[in-house]
């Protein structure tokens, strides 16, 4: 057996930290999020199979403060995981992979995100803004 070592890939301590790093970071750990809010959706969706009481529990349970703030919480991963793929999808057609375009993208990306959260969440929450 060969006692050489294999030569090691270039990690965080060879690179300088960029904000497109803490960007794909957060890609990943919204999509992460976003498959727990999936548990939580198919939760709900078998309360509402099971009956009314488990309905009615279930619905108080994602009306508390607490399930407010989770659901917020999913819409914000959304918001950032869609439009953050959308830029992943242009990378995959080669476009947008220059080092200038990438990182204008990541602001744009956050930007939209952010309105596209806020908009969805007035939407969404406050009772006046359109849907009850």
């Amino acid at each position: 057996m060969s006692t050489q070592t294999r030569p090691l890939s270039p990690h965080l301590g060879i690179y300088r930290f960029m904000y497109t790093m803490a960007l794909s970071i957060l890609h990943r750990i919204t999509g992460v999020w976003m498959a727990f809010g999936l548990v939580a959706l198919v939760a709900w969706l078998c309360s509402a199979a099971a009956g009314e009481g488990d309905y009615a529990r279930a619905t108080a349970l994602l009306g508390s403060a607490i399930g407010r703030i989770l659901l917020l919480l999913w819409l914000a991963a959304f918001c950032y995981h869609f439009v953050n793929g959308l830029r992943h999808l242009a990378w995959d057609a080669l476009l947008g992979l220059e080092k200038r375009t990438a990182r204008l993208t990541g602001r744009v990306a956050l930007a939209v995100a952010l309105v596209g959260f806020l908009a969805l969440a007035y939407l969404l929450f406050c009772p006046r803004a359109g849907w009850p």
